[in-house]
């Protein structure tokens, strides 16, 4: 097991790495690490962190590597790119239930969240129109709310 992978990330791991065979694409040793990081990351990390974190692994990887990767993850579905605000291409991955982000103008933090309420308007509204919903993102960039002094 490469290091700094922990046992309870071999699942997530595991799940990427089938998803890029079942796609058709071959599990390199640079591939795999950057699969690796992927299933570890609980934020959202533009191609500089993850060659950054990439590296931690394997000092060997190229950055132009990691951009070639994301680009093919992001084509064959296995990772979605995000445009947060900070003119940085922000990546996840897609082997997890559908969310929506709340994006934090001054601070840069990503909050992931579900409202069961927020899909049926949706749904609503595209059959209203005589549509149906094929993909959608939701990403509502906040700040803090000021307190009112009373």
């Amino acid at each position: 097991m490469p290091r700094n992978i922990k046992k309870g990330d071999t699942d997530a791991i595991e799940a990427l790495e089938r998803l890029c065979r079942q796609k058709g694409l071959r599990i390199t040793g640079p591939r795999r690490v950057i699969v690796n990081v992927l299933a570890k990351s609980a934020d959202h990390p533009d191609v500089v962190e993850l060659h950054r974190r990439a590296t931690t692994i394997d000092p060997k990887i190229a950055i132009a590597t990691v951009y070639r990767t994301m680009k093919l993850f992001e084509e064959n579905g296995i990772a979605a790119r995000h445009a947060f605000g900070d003119g940085r291409g922000r990546f996840e991955t897609t082997d997890h239930a559908h969310h929506d982000h709340l994006i934090d103008v001054d601070s840069g933090q990503v909050i992931e969240f579900q409202s069961e309420a927020i899909e049926d308007i949706q749904e609503k509204i595209a059959r209203s129109h005589g549509y149906e919903i094929v993909s959608h993102r939701l990403e509502i960039f906040v700040r803090k709310a000021k307190r009112s002094k009373r």
